[in-house]
């Protein structure tokens, strides 16, 4: 399989490979869970693994296959997954409708489904099934009940747990329950740096250490469970990505909203100028430091002031502001996208951005400048949640980032015409 990057392999993924063969000293154990970096191959190796550990022991049996999406399965695993086995003699087809693979070897024939554990009402999607064993990818991702009803299912005689994940925050359930007690869940547990893949360059190890600071860091190219603490953007709060924009007409605009009635509502202005998105400029009002609200219409008159004579591509605006959205849309000047909103991919994406030189921000934006300098991970929570306070030109950032930089919204647009 050098063709596909195989050349060789280390102690870790060859323990992956044979746990469950009988001449293999970790053989009783009724599960496997693999953490740490990303990029170590600890993905490959198992998905591997556990379609050979299928055949070995069954035949005409169910398995089940999860990620957090049946999208990200089939990118994270699937779609490297299929060819792979081919190439080692396995025939696969696929069966779209039902989100199943039938894969033979040797005259022997299993069936791999594939599930979702995106929230709570997923836990329905596996109910009543019979498996021989599960393979969980991202499993600190999929919400506690989809998992626990998922292993639940695997009641043939012999089957096994197979868990896959970068590490989070020290006080997730998975890490607490299964990774902290594997022993007394009989489970292999097995942690990978990106040391542990071979196939990785150091070229491409020091590009992977490039892309993370602080807790993310530590968790993705360190692989440890670590909690975030204190600012988050200690360098913007610094004053490091302030930098003051080119006085030149810009290739192209956009504006982003985080829209208040009572909380303050934050405007950001952005221009492209040779590769860099620059928050020109910014409108932010708070209402209750004001002591009087403004309406919609209000609001959109300083929408038109902050964009005043130039090409908006679109203003991106807070998903939950259906009113604000209605004025802008009804006026018939503006294109908008209502926000994607995932806050802490979107604050990891921010961070990326400040760091690869994506986004700057003028020194007149004063009101963002004060955010970054008060803006904190919540300590107390068990998730990775920032505190919901001085957040409005944050918001506005993400919202920006995550469906300009990142191409997000997914197709999803609001089109206003002129009239």
């Amino acid at each position: 399989m050098s063709n596909r990057g195989f050349t060789t392999f280390s102690k870790k993924q060859l323990a992956v490979f044979s746990w469950w063969h009988e001449s293999s000293p970790f053989c009783s154990y009724d599960g496997l869970i693999c953490d740490g970096a990303v990029r170590s191959g600890k993905t490959t190796c198992m998905s591997l693994s556990f379609v050979a550990w299928a055949f070995y022991r069954f035949d005409d049996t169910s398995f089940a296959i999860c990620g957090k999406t049946i999208t990200s399965l089939r990118r994270n695993i699937i779609t490297d997954l299929i060819p792979r086995l081919r190439e080692l003699g396995f025939e696969c087809k696929e069966r779209f409708s039902q989100n199943m693979i039938e894969v033979t070897m040797n005259e022997k024939t299993n069936r791999f489904y594939l599930f979702g554990g995106r929230d709570e009402s997923s836990a329905s999607l596996i109910q009543g099934m019979t498996l021989g064993g599960i393979l969980l990818d991202e499993v600190a991702l999929m919400p506690r009940s989809f998992v626990e009803q998922a292993l639940a299912r695997c009641s043939v005689s012999g089957s096994k747990f197979w868990f896959n994940c970068n590490p989070e925050n020290p006080m997730h359930w998975f890490y607490k329950e299964w990774i902290k007690k594997s022993e007394e869940k009989n489970c292999l547990y097995i942690h990978f740096l990106m040391s542990d893949n071979p196939s990785l360059s150091a070229k491409m190890i020091r590009r992977y250490e490039s892309l993370y600071s602080g807790a993310f860091y530590e968790r993705f190219v360190l692989g440890k469970w670590v909690a975030v603490d204190g600012l988050v953007y200690p360098d913007a709060a610094k004053g490091k990505y302030t930098l003051s924009p080119p006085v030149t007409e810009f290739e192209k605009y956009y504006v982003s909203c985080d829209y208040g009635t009572v909380n303050p509502t934050s405007m950001g202005l952005w221009g492209l100028h040779g590769g860099v998105w620059y928050r020109i400029d910014e409108y932010y009002f708070n209402s209750r430091e004001q002591g009087v609200h403004k309406t919609d219409e209000e609001y959109y008159s300083e929408l038109s002031a902050l964009t005043d004579g130039k090409s908006i591509t679109a203003v991106i605006v807070d998903p939950s502001a259906a009113s604000f959205i209605e004025c802008i849309c009804r006026h018939g000047k503006f294109t908008v996208i209502p926000a994607k909103n995932d806050v802490t991919d979107g604050i990891r994406k921010v961070q990326g951005a400040f760091r690869d030189g994506k986004i700057r921000i003028s020194p007149s934006c004063k009101n963002t400048i004060k955010e970054f300098s008060l803006y904190r991970w919540d300590e107390a929570s068990k998730k990775d949640t920032p505190k919901k306070e001085h957040d409005h030109a944050m918001d506005d950032i993400r919202y920006f980032v995550l469906n300009v930089l990142n191409d997000a919204n997914d197709g999803f647009f609001v089109f206003a015409s002129d009239r």
